[in-house]
């Protein structure tokens, strides 16, 4: 006796097709259940059921080779698919995916000369590219279907039309008609559209051959008609002859809200996985009034002062809204447009602040610990239970102290998953917390770092292995001392000795080969940032502030020739490196012998007229700013830069090199305001002209009330709050257009040039 076959054509990741599939399927009582899925991960289906499952998760295939190659297909708990695989395990029938396996679709790209073979095998004729409606149809033929009924949410369509169906049946016999209409109108599938259709149809008989009792099949609505066609088994399997074959890795991984709301594995994206929940656990009848009771809960959440009365108006207006459109229940629209106008006062910005959370979620689902996972994603699991670690689809902010155990594990994880690529916490204000014993993280988990942990395999088993390897790999592609020492930074926020002893060791060999006075004093911020943060972890850093006073002296030793002959950009560069080792001597408290060598080597660039203006000016700056210049000698060098005689351009580059970001030093340095206003009162009408743009550039990242100040102070005004000085009763006598011209330069800014 044949066996009954009963295909229900469903929306994948609807709660209105799930719902209206288990009461088929109740009704049928099949005794297999064949879902579309990759045919080769069935195993894994019956895992679904377990009651640690908790969905949102997805089904990961990988290829065992290479793991980038991959592929998710996600389920949440309103996915027809899921209430499927779960009714079959609680009625003890037989659950199997049919769809193409994962190793064919996983196989690597065909090489050039095998698609040149195929291509003549099919008389030359390349595969149509479908168009976007065609596409469309595929991938969420229910939401066409939707739309041409002048819906804008795919399930409130179905609800109305679907649901309100009273009996099971003809419910899906009207989305086969509808899918066949659909089909006919459209191009004929053909590729790997048609091979999927080909393969479940093979299934289907194979199933059909083993049991006596009846059989489910669950398919996405567009497959129906393909699945009810007479199609002969040869041509089905002269279809799927010589199909590629590869070794694949399968497992169950979290998946997250989000990440519902975008195609992907099933083709369908949920616009409102919020929505599609809602759907799924409110009784029928009371869909529109908890709806709009988490909408008001959620605006209250956010401040707004949102009355019962309110809401009672807004569910009223959703259902004269839905009569006036011809509907017999709200659906989506209707309570949106009502939330807007009764609970958010009319405007959609006040929706917009909590559509995100109220749609989309943040969800995010967990993995009984008997699925077979990659071990990676075991240790992952472990690392997280044993830091008290919850992972959240959405952005959570994370204090860490560093003085207690459970802050320095947290932290490790954390600094071992972005070294392996998968950023779960991202380090707000990174520079500020080095050195301090307090981090501060931004958490938000995306389902797509399990596949980039898996990628990570080849480095080890565990996590703290596999950043070792994948650390140590990238020691030996580093190129020069600064990526060696942002390594080995990296490596010592992660707690891995081994990895941060070898940089040590590579980055001395590095030093010992080099002259080239650019990289030596690259490395030092990195150096000094891993030397100062050392301290507020469990690590001897002694090796390591040994290393960085030898590459200062070093590359104290060479700046001196480095900077000659520089063109304008070499010497901008040059400029930058400077100020940053200059930075990574104070923050590492570099004093003695080491010190003194980089202080020379600074005045050496100041004295050699062969050195570019720029990297002159910004070394005089920074001898001033150590107190090794005086400001009388910091007015005589900005007036031997600027003498007469002397090319603007150079002048310009002596100006900027000691002015630029620094304007605002005049406003509170008397010393060095009085001496650089007396060399000013020095210039006759002439120079002070040529030079004028120089003194608006240097006084251009001053705003208005800095200007303010700084006039104020120059003039010896009471209101600036600084020491002033009172100027001599002559000036404005002697130097009225001067003084006139300079108060509007500085009053006005650059905006007014």
């Amino acid at each position: 006796m044949a066996s009954e076959i009963r295909i229900f054509g469903i929306r994948h990741h609807g709660p209105g097709s799930a719902r209206r599939l288990v009461e088929a399927l109740d009704e049928l009582r099949p005794s297999m259940v064949l879902i579309e899925g990759p045919s080769d991960a069935s195993d894994l289906l019956p895992m679904l059921a377990d009651p640690a499952m908790v969905p949102p998760a997805a089904l990961l295939t990988y290829a065992a080779d290479d793991p980038t190659r991959s592929i998710f297909w996600p389920f949440a708990t309103y996915s027809p698919e899921y209430q499927a695989a779960c009714w079959a395990v609680r009625s003890g029938a037989t659950a199997r995916f049919i769809d193409l396996p994962a190793s064919w679709r996983l196989a690597p790209p065909p090489s050039e000369e095998s698609a040149e073979t195929e291509a003549e095998a099919t008389d030359g004729a390349p595969e149509a590219e479908p168009d976007a409606e065609v596409q469309m149809l595929e991938r969420d033929p229910v939401g066409v279907l939707a739309k041409a009924g002048g819906y804008e949410d795919g399930e409130s369509w179905w609800r109305d039309i679907i649901e309100e169906n009273p009996k099971p049946g003809p419910v899906f016999a009207a989305i086969t008609e509808a899918m066949t209409a659909l089909r006919e109108a459209s191009t004929p599938v053909q590729g790997k559209e048609a091979a999927r259709e080909a393969h479940m149809r093979l299934e289907i008989a194979k199933a059909a051959k083993e049991t006596e009792g009846a059989i489910a099949v669950v398919c996405g609505a567009w497959h129906v008609p393909a699945l009810r066609a007479k199609v002969s088994t040869t041509a089905d399997r002269a279809l799927l002859k010589g199909a590629p074959r590869q070794k694949i890795m399968a497992t169950w991984a979290p998946w997250t809200s989000p990440r519902l709301a975008f195609a992907s594995g099933y083709g369908a994206g949920v616009a409102a996985p919020g929505w599609c929940a809602h759907l799924w656990v409110a009784p029928r009848h009371e869909i529109a009034t908890r709806w709009l009771a988490r909408i008001a809960g959620a605006l209250r959440d956010e401040g707004h002062l949102v009355s019962t009365a309110s809401v009672i108006e807004a569910e009223r207006l959703a259902v004269s809204i839905a009569a006036l459109r011809g509907r017999p229940a709200p659906g989506f629209e209707e309570l949106r447009e009502a939330a807007i106008a009764c609970l958010c006062f009319g405007e959609s910005l006040v929706w917009q602040t909590i559509a995100q959370h109220l749609l989309i979620g943040g969800e995010v689902g967990r993995i009984p610990d008997n699925v077979p996972l990659a071990p990676l994603l075991e240790d992952l699991q472990r690392e997280q239970k044993r830091v008290r670690l919850k992972p959240e689809a959405l952005d959570r902010e994370l204090a860490i102290d560093l003085r207690s155990e459970s802050g320095v594990d947290r932290s490790t994880l954390l600094h071992r998953l972005t070294l392996l690529g998968v950023p779960w916490g991202k380090l707000a204000d990174a520079g500020r917390s080095r050195g301090t014993f307090r981090e501060r993280w931004v958490l938000r988990w995306e389902p797509e770092f399990a596949v980039r942990l898996v990628e990570n395999l080849v480095y080890g088993p565990t996590i703290a292995q596999a950043a070792a390897g994948r650390i140590s790999a990238e020691f030996d592609k580093a190129s020069d001392l600064k990526a060696l020492a942002n390594l080995v930074f990296s490596a010592l926020t992660a707690r891995l000795p081994d990895a941060v002893e070898r940089g040590i060791a590579l980055i001395e060999q590095r030093a010992a080969q080099t002259s080239d006075c650019l990289e030596l004093l690259a490395a030092l911020p990195p150096l000094a940032d891993t030397v100062r943060y050392g301290q507020a972890r469990p690590t001897d850093a002694d090796q390591l502030a040994f290393l960085l006073t030898r590459i200062l002296v070093q590359g104290a030793l060479a700046l001196p020739y480095a900077a000659r002959g520089l063109d304008q950009g070499a010497a901008a560069t040059m400029r930058g490196v400077i100020l940053s080792a200059d930075g990574a001597v104070t923050l590492a408290e570099i004093g003695g012998d080491e010190q003194k060598a980089w202080r020379q080597a600074l005045r050496a660039l100041i004295e050699d007229t062969q050195v570019a203006p720029l990297i002159a000016g910004a070394s005089a700056r920074l001898l001033y700013e150590a107190e090794e210049l005086s400001p009388d000698d910091a007015a005589m060098l900005l007036g031997r830069a600027l003498s007469p005689g002397r090319a603007v351009a150079d002048a310009a580059g002596f100006f900027e090199g000691f002015f630029e970001g620094g304007g605002e030093r005049l406003i509170h340095d008397r010393g060095l305001r009085d001496a650089v206003d007396r060399w000013m009162q020095s210039l006759d009408e002439q120079h002070f002209t040529e030079h004028l743009p120089l003194f608006r550039r240097a006084f251009s990242n001053l705003d208005r009330m800095q200007r303010r100040r700084l006039l104020d102070a120059l003039f010896g005004r009471a209101s600036a709050g600084l020491p002033g000085r009172t100027l001599a009763p002559n000036v404005e006598e002697i130097w009225p257009r001067h003084l006139e011209r300079l108060t509007a330069i500085l009053t006005a800014g650059p905006a007014n040039e």
